[in-house]
């Protein structure tokens, strides 16, 4: 499949996501950059999110939907949506986060961030909002410069601020494992191919975080980046040890 230059392919990943999909595709297509397309991955969802897709890929051509036989998971619904990708660059959304207007403009436009660094990967600050999305004031600052050393022991990348050349880094590095928290593994495998992550430190997304969200479970977290320390990193016990304290600091103080 061609690749088209400056087209940036924004992937969703859908599953069960009817009450956010109308506000998510018009929050797309209300961006200030519109050299875009918008491939939303149904992940074999039980509600209407499928229909409505249906529905609003009707109304503007750059608008794909792409309906997963079975659900398999984010991970793999995001790769699903890296291989029918035809831009160059490739952005990440949830379907319940959201983006500043100029959230694409300002990493890439001409004299965009991403640009300006000569960078293949690049993402920005975030902000935590309320199950509505409400802005909470908790805003979780990112490093100019962040290498897999340093990344190890802070996951500051939110997937929803994200923005990779592909031109640089290839599509294979992006596919995702079928693990927990595959993004940070994602990231990871990434800086680790030698490529940094530049932060732009301005807030140009919300993470929404309803009460009971996976996140908010903090044992469960725990695990889950323990995990992938001895397991995926293969890294040795004290040097896991080492990274967890330092990740559980940074975690709580940007908590507070």
């Amino acid at each position: 499949m061609g690749q088209e230059k400056e087209l940036i392919s924004i992937i969703v990943p859908v599953y069960n996501a009817e009450s956010y999909i109308e506000e998510t595709v018009a929050m797309v297509r209300a961006q200030t950059c519109q050299s875009w397309e918008l491939l939303l991955v149904d992940d074999h969802s039980g509600d209407q999110s499928l229909a409505r897709m249906e529905a609003l890929a009707k109304q503007d051509h750059r608008i794909r939907v792409i309906a997963k036989p079975s659900n398999e998971g984010a991970a793999l619904a995001r790769n699903t949506g890296i291989d029918h990708s035809r831009g160059r660059y490739i952005a990440f959304l949830d379907a319940d986060d959201v983006w500043m207007p100029d959230k694409l403009e300002k990493e890439l436009a001409k004299y965009g961030f991403l640009k300006e660094k000569d960078a293949a990967f690049v993402y920005t600050a975030y902000e935590f909002g309320d199950e509505k999305a409400g802005r909470t004031g908790k805003v979780v600052h990112v490093l100019p410069v962040l290498t897999y050393k340093k990344a190890l022991s802070r996951t500051i990348i939110f997937t929803t601020t994200v923005l990779i050349d592909t031109q640089k880094t290839g599509k294979e590095l992006l596919h995702m494992p079928d693990i927990k928290s595959e993004d940070t593994a994602t990231w990871w495998k990434i800086l680790k191919a030698g490529y940094p992550a530049y932060g732009l430190d301005e807030v140009l997304a919300i993470y929404r975080r309803p009460p009971h969200s996976l996140s908010s479970n903090k044992l469960e977290a725990v695990r889950r980046i323990w995990q992938l320390y001895r397991r995926q990193e293969m890294l040795p016990f004290f040097q896991s040890a080492g990274c967890l304290l330092g990740w559980a600091w940074r975690a709580t103080i940007r908590r507070l």
